[in-house]
């Protein structure tokens, strides 16, 4: 990962136009493609990015200013990165991230929705728990009763960043000529609650959501006929 504390401007373009006039602001490239950028305050998001798959260019302006652009290989988006001051910049390698480590209750949601796939969408069965791809394991990957490849995310709570990590996953996932031969991969959101506004950007994607009744569950979980 690359960090650097500059003063810049930043104007994105293609889908959406915004634009952040001159100021100091901490941009980050990560190993995955990823840029984004931050300030010091008022959110831990950022304030613009582009996600990968993704072209991460350095160049200078006709008057030599620094100028980074980064041009999204599947669309016309483009982030232009204008660098009047560079403060610090460093690069550090992170190795290998083992995955976000679930509570106990969200584990549990995961090993008994792992038994019991169908109670999220009928004709799922499980093809493997902990689906490893480059950004982490995908929770769930499923097949549907037409064959297509299915990938779940499960929360406790649902809320947009929950959202986000399955978007980013299905990125990869659809990369995967073996898993979208058939169709692209296609998502599921389960929680026990879903907010509204990640029901609505799931909705947006394309993902489909599913709310998980835990006790109900639990009462399914039949401890007495298991091996292990």
């Amino acid at each position: 990962m690359r960090i650097v504390v500059a003063r810049c401007q930043v104007d994105y373009a293609g889908r959406l136009t915004a634009h952040l006039p001159m100021a100091t602001r901490v941009l980050m490239i990560k190993a995955d493609g990823s840029v984004l950028v931050h300030s010091d305050g008022g959110s831990y998001k950022p304030l613009n990015w582009m996600s990968p798959p993704a072209t991460f260019r350095e160049g200078s302006t006709e008057d030599g200013q620094v100028e980074w652009t980064v041009t999204a290989t599947k669309t016309d988006d483009t982030l232009r990165i204008l660098i009047e001051e560079i403060h610090a910049d460093s690069s550090h390698d992170l190795g290998v991230d083992p995955g976000l480590q679930k509570d106990g209750v969200e584990k549990h949601l995961q090993e008994l929705l792992a038994e019991h796939p169908a109670t999220l969408a009928d004709g799922l069965t499980l093809v493997r728990r902990e689906f490893p791809t480059a950004i982490g394991p995908v929770d769930l990957m499923c097949r549907d009763d037409a064959g297509l490849s299915v990938a779940v995310e499960i929360k406790r709570r649902g809320d947009i960043d929950g959202v986000e990590q399955l978007t980013r996953y299905l990125e990869l996932l659809n990369r995967d000529p073996l898993l979208n031969s058939k169709g692209p991969v296609r998502g599921i959101f389960a929680a026990q609650e879903i907010k509204p506004q990640a029901r609505v950007l799931a909705t947006d994607r394309g993902i489909a959501c599913a709310l998980v009744d835990y006790d109900l569950l639990r009462g399914m979980d039949d401890s007495e006929h298991r091996l292990f």
